[in-house]
């Protein structure tokens, strides 16, 4: 019971107030969408520039943590393109749509705000080394498998450049690649500048919780109830199960473990419905298993917290 008053309910209060006052109108629309819009667009670009910067590369970037994170993440795509495809009969583009729902856990809003009051700030290099590639490697899979459907295998060599432009119009790859090569490079950071982006990266989680929760308020769950509780189980359940089976298996450190963990366990993240609403395939699957899996990760995260070591 600790862990969930402690760690877990400040986190979902922080989402929960951001529901209640678009609910009640004391927040606009408009409103969210500015707050996503600088949370998406600018603040958590400078948390990502300013972790990974300052990342100690050849410690945190261990191929073990990385394999069983993404070996997961890859089945929950491949379980949720095929189950969809061949339980519920939806044609291939949604499938894959349906497939990212489970791929993409929510790594940044949920991950490292629960991740830090759990286990500390000092707990979270092991989320950031996973958070370096999330966008990208995800949005790859994406994209690649669903330009492969939507061309049945015609002007092929196109691909690459799709999915590149397609990539780097995000501004989180875009803060991470900056980061990498401020880190790479040793490119000295004036203090005014640093100090700059520190003011930024303070306001990035608390803002981008509280639009959250204005976000999930316009996507109430309707209609495809059995996909939705679907994707919601591959998120929840199979992705950190089998986070836990390759982490044993590849003898991962207790702080590799519970960060893999955790990011594995949380929900679908917005950026899902970005990605459905980008090819206008299931979007009502993918807003509702947002909004579903992230009030059932209350109960999920909070085994997980009495389980990890």
């Amino acid at each position: 019971m600790g862990a969930l008053i402690d760690v877990i309910l400040p986190v979902f209060l922080v989402i929960g107030f951001g529901y209640l006052a678009v609910w009640k109108g004391y927040f606009s629309d408009a409103g969210v969408d500015g707050l996503m819009k600088f949370t998406q667009g600018f603040a958590i670009p400078c948390l990502l520039f300013r972790a990974i910067s300052s990342l100690d590369l050849g410690q945190s970037f261990d191929l073990a943590l990385l394999a069983s994170f993404y070996i997961g993440a890859l089945a929950g795509f491949a379980a949720g393109l095929f189950g969809a495809r061949y339980l519920f009969g939806r044609d291939w583009e949604d499938s894959i749509a349906i497939g990212f729902c489970c791929l993409f856990s929510n790594s940044l809003l949920l991950g490292l705000p629960i991740t830090e009051r759990a286990y500390g700030v000092s707990a979270l290099e092991a989320n950031y080394a996973i958070i370096a590639i999330h966008s990208p490697f995800c949005y790859a899979v994406g994209i690649t498998a669903m330009e492969i459907a939507r061309n049945r295998g015609e002007r092929v060599t196109e691909l690459p450049a799709k999915v590149l432009k397609a990539m780097f119009q995000n501004a989180l790859i875009l803060g991470i690649t900056l980061g990498l090569i401020v880190n790479i490079s040793g490119l000295p950071m004036p203090g005014v500048l640093t100090d700059a982006i520190d003011l930024m990266v303070r306001a990035a989680l608390p803002a981008a919780l509280f639009g959250l929760g204005g976000v999930l308020y316009r996507y109430r769950p309707e209609g495809d109830l059995r996909t939705i509780l679907f994707v919601v189980a591959i998120s929840l359940v199979l992705h950190p199960v089998i986070v836990w089976v390759l982490a044993q298996a590849n003898d991962l450190s207790d702080a590799a473990l519970r960060s893999a963990i955790l990011t594995a366990a949380m929900a679908p993240g917005i950026n899902t419905y970005v990605f459905a609403n980008m090819y206008g395939r299931a979007r009502r699957v993918a807003a509702s298993a947002v909004l579903m899996g992230t009030g059932l990760s209350i109960v999920t995260v909070w085994v997980w917290l009495a389980v990890l070591p």
